[in-house]
């Protein structure tokens, strides 16, 4: 085949997407689905509708305007000239209002008038009728075969794939693809006809949830107000992609992203929560929870489970990805980091105010993650936590960065497996000690794990400095034979505040994080531009991720390293503004020295959870706070990177209150119990 006529994924980065997990509706600026292969209403990992279009007096609206009111509801604007005027000063205008709801989409149209006489005329919707799995649409095969649709009065119903749809459109005539309503508005007035889909998944793993959200909303100024514009935008993303499991329908969590990834990630979802943390510990303990209630009982190969492990992701079905050989299971534990991140979070939401009976009663998961750690992943016994995929149809790279090619050598060859990542060793060796934390505080032995973690830290240090004509640095990883990799990426961000680093140590790394090879100005790139397989544009080899870089500020932070922080604060507010303050999954590595704006990465999702979420941590960070529950003191040690900045809402050990921080940072008011550091 010409590789012109391949399968090609879909871009995303110019559509218009409304949602509420677990439906969303990605469309032209103009509310029109069906020119681009994203197109569709989708529910549950199916696209159920392919296209839609509108017309008045058998011709098009024309758009002038798309207003979106929140992640869930948008407002298109058309002039209609057909009806009067051919000028740009027409008497009839027209206004699309799409909302998606957890079980489906609804879609209302007014038509108004100035003009002093009324007006009939005829209102057409075309639809396309549609089940295809999210899977062939993500591969860009298309869509299978179209399905039957049944007629019955002013409705029609569908179904394919154990998905069940049914369109309602009251006073229209209805047929398979297409409802028509005759019309009159008034003078000087205004008619409306509305249509909705409603659907039904008979393999749903998931739900959609309509409850409040579960966690504090704060005001925040500031300065800059772009922190305040970020902040506001990301929650009300994250509130279209809370999700409760089917088997726990009263515990919430945030699906991964828009589109593909609808569902429930132990990794993006752990990540989420934490970031969250600062305003309250609902939704850390109701994530920790539904991951517990999944935790691996067993080995199974096929799956990737192991007994303690947490798991990667969930699906309604097998997913398959055409053309990379990649077949996982509906629940598949291929992740070599979110067990030790489950430990970690668990720690932090219980330093935040998790209450104790809540932590208790998660112990022993906690038990069970610890002995994960240490019996199956460091799967070779020498001392560092490695992954390998051992079915050939898993991910062969199970690390946060788990394309095929995230893990390569400066000179752009590929490492091969099993592979210890950096940052998960940080990330083990935070757990374990974390984790002795609890297990002393509520009354067992803390010292066998601290005794674990002081070895897996010397073998650290032993195996993972290199150095280059800059210094010494971290590797990404070690390969089979135990070499370190020498590519400089931003994983070593992830290593800062996890206490792997002495004080010297960390100054390397954050030296490194703030150096033009990988900070662009809008953020941190995943690989150095000096490393033979840098790209601006690849996906995990020069992009730039939001959620990457705040970790990286966040461990400056609490590491002490205040400028570095603020510089990569600043490139991250830099490219918030430049996205509207929807955050994508990722964007492209070009510097801001040669762009205006951040330049997209096309097939980015977005809204992504851990993106948004972002915002929360960001704004944690440049308050500089440090919970300690226990002792109901909330530590603050603020910045003066955002100039002036109050937040009212900030969750601290069950109590929301507000903290005012002046252009020099310093603490000005609070009603919480603040150590000034």
């Amino acid at each position: 085949m010409d590789a012109m006529e391949s399968p090609r994924q879909p871009l995303l980065h110019d559509e218009t997407v409304v949602l509420k997990a677990p439906t969303q509706v990605w469309s032209g600026s103009d509310g029109s689905l069906g020119s681009r292969p994203i197109h569709g209403v989708y529910f549950s990992d199916v696209r159920v509708l392919s296209g839609q279009s509108v017309s008045v007096r058998g011709e098009p609206l024309e758009h002038v305007a798309t207003v979106a009111h929140s992640a869930d509801t948008v407002t298109f604007v058309y002039l209609v000239r057909q009806l009067d005027d051919p000028t740009a000063d027409p008497g009839v205008r027209a206004e699309l209002t799409r909302t998606a709801t957890i079980s489906g989409v609804e879609d209302r149209l007014v038509l108004s008038s100035r003009l002093r006489h009324q007006l009939t005329t005829d209102v057409s919707v075309e639809y396309t009728a549609d089940t295809t799995e999210m899977d062939s649409v993500k591969a860009g095969v298309g869509a299978g075969a179209p399905p039957v649709v049944a007629v019955d009065g002013s409705g029609a119903t569908w179904a394919g794939n154990d998905v069940t749809i049914a369109l309602a459109a009251a006073g229209a005539s209805v047929t398979a693809d297409r409802l028509d309503w005759s019309v009159t508005i008034p003078e000087r007035g205004s008619v409306a006809v509305s249509w909705s889909i409603t659907i039904r998944d008979a393999r749903a793993v998931v739900t959609g949830v309509d409850a409040p959200v579960p966690w504090s909303v704060p005001a925040v100024t500031a300065g800059d107000d772009r922190i305040a514009r970020w902040t506001a935008r990301a929650l009300t993303d994250l509130d279209a992609l809370r999700l409760a499991t089917v088997a726990a329908p009263g515990l919430q969590f945030l699906a991964a992203g828009a589109p593909w990834f609808f569902t429930l990630f132990g990794r993006d979802s752990l990540w989420t929560a934490r970031f969250l943390l600062p305003l309250g510990t609902r939704v850390a303990g109701d994530t920790l929870r539904v991951l517990a209630g999944l935790q691996g009982t067993a080995e199974v190969p096929e799956t990737a489970e192991e007994p303690g492990k947490i798991m990667h992701e969930l699906r309604r079905a097998p997913l398959q990805i055409p053309g990379e050989g990649i077949h996982l299971p509906p629940l598949y534990f291929g992740t070599v980091d979110a067990t030790a991140l489950w430990i970690c979070v668990l720690h932090d939401a219980w330093r935040w105010g998790l209450p104790d009976d809540e932590v208790q009663a998660l112990l022993p998961h906690l038990e069970r993650a610890l002995d994960w750690m240490r019996d199956f992943g460091d799967s070779d016994g020498d001392g560092l936590l490695e992954y390998v995929d051992k079915t050939g149809r898993g991910l062969s790279n199970q690390g946060w960065k788990d394309s095929g090619d995230s893990v390569q050598w400066r000179d752009g060859t590929l490492a091969t497996g099993p592979i210890a990542l950096v940052e998960v060793q940080a990330y083990a060796y935070e757990a374990a000690m974390h984790g002795a934390d609890l297990l002393e505080h509520f009354g067992g032995s803390g010292a066998p794990w601290r005794e674990w973690a002081g070895r897996l830290q010397a073998r650290f240090n032993e195996s993972f400095w290199i150095e280059d004509a800059e210094g010494a640095y971290l590797a990404i990883a070690l390969d089979a034979q135990k070499n370190p990799v020498d590519t400089v990426t931003s994983n070593l961000g992830h290593v800062l505040g996890t206490g792997i680093l002495d004080e010297h140590q960390a100054g390397l790394v954050a030296r490194r994080l703030v150096a033009p090879q990988l900070n662009s100005g809008f953020g941190l790139r995943t690989m150095s531009t000096d490393s033979a397989g840098y790209w601006p544009l690849s996906y995990h080899g020069g992009s730039v991720w939001t959620h990457d870089t705040a970790i990286a500020i966040a461990g400056l932070a609490r590491d002490g390293f205040r400028d570095e922080a603020d510089e990569l604060t600043r490139g991250l507010l830099a490219a918030a503004s430049g996205f509207d303050y929807r955050m994508p999954e990722l964007h492209s590595g070009d510097a801001a020295s040669q762009y205006s704006s951040p330049v997209p990465y096309p097939a980015a999702c977005r809204p992504q959870a851990w993106s948004a979420a972002a915002a929360i941590s960001v704004l944690g960070s440049a308050l500089g706070l440090a919970p300690n529950a226990q002792r109901g003191e909330l530590g603050i040690t603020p910045s003066a990177a955002l100039g002036a900045i109050a937040v009212d809402g900030i969750s601290f050990a069950g109590v929301t209150g507000a903290v005012s921080v002046n252009a020099e940072g310093e603490v000005t008011a609070s009603t919480l119990p603040l150590v000034v550091g």
